[in-house]
């Protein structure tokens, strides 16, 4: 039964999305499928390339994100929906489908930039990448706007709301709804805290298109001029704390993995230093388990608890051997695929010998 599991867990995947997070790590997993360096090389160029051309106007964007006022999004997109709209007329039991539809959250929904696994090395990941180490924890967007603080899913479902002293976050320091803050956050219930993954927006001023060098750099100097935000206290039930960044240097990687941590651990963010903000999944963010960092990158790193891998790291050995095989084939990326998984992986594996995916 044991061998079934592991045999469907390989070859089957439950999102479409290229290097999906929520499946496996391709080079780790699936040791019978083909992979092909040039598939996630090529699309970080493309990436880079877009976000050159592409233009949005982000200061509406944050405003409606912030406010709640999607009146003219909606009239602009009223037109594209009237087709779809017939289509659902036509399907059986249109009522209570269409009804369950309008339910479901729409604006707040897939504002994130989600991370793809790290598949291959990309080859300025010394000089142009960053990493993050992240704790175990659910990804938030915190939106402080009005007087309060809003704590949506990734899904878009609004689970929280309280004072925090986030610019607009509580009614003291609103500043008449004229200051707004959107972050990118990982809640740990276990100490009440929200860790600040990236910024989109502080006081007003959104930072969408801004580079990832620039943003956390935005980010650790504003948190810095907010006094009391990292402390809890009756009026402010919740805590926040940027997570900080490092070069992706051989040194730094390996002095990151020897620290000691004040959080569990749940794996790595490797930023491409010049990516924009982009909600939805992106090959310019990846992710990795601290233990897979030797295999994937080729580096030496410091036996540690971090480092320490699992029961079933040695089979996996041979799955990566397969996968360093030459293949001709790059798969076509789909857009369609969604990581909607509450953790960025699993914090604990149920069993020992068993990988679990994100």
């Amino acid at each position: 039964m044991d061998d079934i599991t592991r045999a469907l867990s390989a070859s089957f995947s439950v999102s479409q999305e290229p290097n999906s997070t929520a499946a496996p790590h391709p080079r780790l997993a699936q040791y019978k499928s083909k992979y092909s360096v040039l598939e996630q090389s090529e699309r970080r160029r493309r990436f880079l390339d877009l976000q050159k051309t592409k233009r949005l106007n982000y200061v509406n964007h944050a405003r409606r994100l912030a406010e709640g006022d999607w009146t003219s999004a909606d009239s602009e997109e009223e037109e594209a929906e009237v087709d779809k709209k017939e289509a659902e007329k036509e399907e059986e039991d249109e009522g209570m489908e269409i009804e369950q539809r309008k339910r479901l959250p729409r604006h707040y929904a897939n504002q994130l930039m989600l991370s793809e696994w790290l598949v291959e090395v990309p080859p300025d990941l010394g000089t142009d990448w960053l990493m993050v180490v992240c704790p175990v924890g659910k990804r938030s967007l915190v939106i402080a706007s009005k007087g309060s603080t809003a704590v949506y899913t990734k899904s878009g479902y609004c689970v929280n709301r309280f004072s925090s002293l986030l610019p607009g976050g509580n009614k003291h320091n609103s500043a008449m709804g004229k200051d707004y803050t959107i972050l990118d956050c990982i809640y740990s219930e276990v100490d009440r805290t929200f860790y600040i993954l990236d910024v989109m927006c502080w006081r007003g001023h959104p930072v969408y298109d801004c580079p990832t060098e620039f943003r956390f750099y935005w980010l650790q100097s504003k948190v810095q001029e907010e006094e009391g935000l990292s402390e809890i206290v009756k009026r402010y039930p919740y805590r926040f704390l940027s997570l900080q960044s490092v070069g992706c240097t051989t040194e730094s990687i390996q002095q990151t993995l020897a620290q000691e941590y004040t959080f569990t651990v749940d794996g790595l963010l490797f930023y491409h230093g010049q990516t924009h903000y982009t909600p939805g999944s992106t090959p310019l963010v990846g992710w990795l388990r601290p233990y897979m960092v030797s295999d994937i990158l080729g580096i030496q790193v410091p036996q540690c608890s971090l480092t320490a891998k699992p029961a079933y790291a040695g089979h996996q050995m041979q799955q990566i051997l397969e996968h360093k095989k030459s293949s001709t084939g790059v798969r076509p990326a789909d857009q369609s695929g969604r990581y909607e998984l509450e953790h960025l992986s699993t914090p604990e594996c149920p069993a020992e010998d068993t990988p679990q995916p994100m």
